[in-house]
């Protein structure tokens, strides 16, 4: 009786880790929408096609070094069966190792997803995906195994031991693909046009809103995946539980974020700006992500909005400081993915303040310092940027061949 209520507990909970995993894979749709609708219609194709590219990649890297590095174990020549030495390395967990590969893997493309949109229109298609092989392969691996793998930093300390938490990943995913977007952003420089000579802003729109907007919706929807699967089961009365609280408290961050950023961003601007209302949404999201099984619902909706509230101040800022970012991403996963982790000690006493700010500072140096070091070797190799005359045809027709909109004949 009891080994036929385990096999039953082990499919349940293998079935809802893949359609998890499923559900955060949908996510690299999202990105490529929201990416494709803020970026102008002539580099519409290639961002598009970093999008796909790099999920690939991220899979084949992820599987040939990445997971080994990040949790030990061999997968590179070898079929995983059976329970056990799966996440952080519990041995009797009731789900397919494999699995959680998948679901580990997921999480990868969406750190490096994240890279793609804030150097948009500017940086050489194979030059992101030289990164893309690195990011995937090492940096995220190193950052991942100090974290989620509870392996020590250099062999010096454990995350978890000075009371680092972070369920979902508001700093091992987010904050790491918005420091890698970081270092891209400063050694590409800025789209040309973006800044006057005089320090003002010139805004460049996007080229299809309701196309932002879907990825938007998207991205909302796969959240779920990333927050609900990271609970790890749900074939019991207890991890039911636990996964309906983070399905309602991811959901209620992304409506505080949204109605936080798009009152904001009205006080600031006297419009209702779409864009920062869909960021706003994103960074809700990413605030919760941290700790999503912790917070009442009207709690997860405060700390929502206080994430649309800083992703739009932020976005200005970024922009005063000429850091040319299309879509705002260092904002919604960096600085809101810092706010998310700052949060966690608020309603989860397994945590400590002093042990975010170590684990936030720890993966921010690591991938920052990493990623500004391989942009360097990629640009001393085959160079990061796209010429000036091709960056005003569009990268499309230079780094693709092709156009998004063919119909239409471009403006010279």
């Amino acid at each position: 009786m009891e080994y036929d209520i385990f096999q039953l507990q082990y499919a349940l909970d293998t079935f809802y880790f893949l359609v998890c995993g499923a559900l955060v894979m949908w996510m690299a749709a999202g990105f490529a929408m929201l990416e494709a609708g803020l970026v102008r219609s002539k580099n519409t194709v290639e961002i598009l096609t970093k999008n796909v590219t790099l999920f690939a990649v991220a899979c084949i890297m992820y599987m040939v070094v990445g997971y080994s590095i990040m949790y030990g174990g061999d997968i590179f020549l070898s079929t995983i069966t059976g329970s056990g030495a799966v996440e952080g390395g519990e041995e009797n967990a009731t789900y397919a190792p494999s699995a959680d590969f998948f679901f580990q893997v997921v999480f990868v493309a969406t750190a490096m997803s994240i890279v793609s949109g804030a150097v948009a229109e500017r940086m050489k298609l194979f030059a992101f995906l030289a990164f893309a092989v690195v990011m995937t392969g090492f940096i995220y691996p190193m950052e991942g195994s100090w974290t989620w793998g509870g392996n020590p930093v250099f062999g010096m300390y454990t995350l978890g031991d000075l009371g680092f938490l972070d369920f979902a990943g508001s700093g091992i995913v987010h904050m790491a693909g918005a420091a890698a977007a970081l270092a891209g952003v400063i050694l590409v420089g800025a789209r040309k046009g973006k800044y006057g000579p005089n320090g003002e802003v010139n805004a460049i729109p996007g080229a299809n809103l309701p196309l932002a907007t879907l990825g938007t919706f998207i991205l909302w929807l796969g959240w779920f995946g990333f927050n609900g699967g990271s609970v790890l089961a749900t074939a019991s009365v207890d991890s039911a539980n636990a996964v309906a609280v983070v399905f309602m408290n991811t959901n209620l961050a992304a409506a505080g974020g949204c109605i936080g950023a798009l009152i904001v961003a009205k006080l600031l601007f006297g419009k209702a700006d779409l864009t920062m209302a869909l960021n706003g949404c994103l960074a809700g999201l990413v605030a919760i992500t941290a700790g999503p099984d912790t917070p009442s619902a009207l709690q997860a909706t405060i700390f929502g909005a206080l994430g649309g509230l800083l992703v739009v101040f932020s976005i200005t800022t970024l922009d005063k400081l000429k850091i040319d970012d299309p879509v705002g991403a260092i904002s919604v996963h960096g600085v809101v993915g810092l706010l998310g982790l700052l949060l966690v000690p608020v309603t989860n006493d397994g945590a400590s303040f002093s042990g975010q700010i170590i684990g936030a500072l720890t993966i921010f140096g690591w991938v920052f310092v990493t990623s500004a070091i391989a942009f360097f070797v990629i640009k001393m190799v085959m160079g990061l940027r796209v010429s000036e005359e091709e960056e005003y045809e569009g990268a499309d027709l230079s780094e693709c061949g092709m156009e998004a909109y063919p119909e239409f004949a471009a403006v010279k």
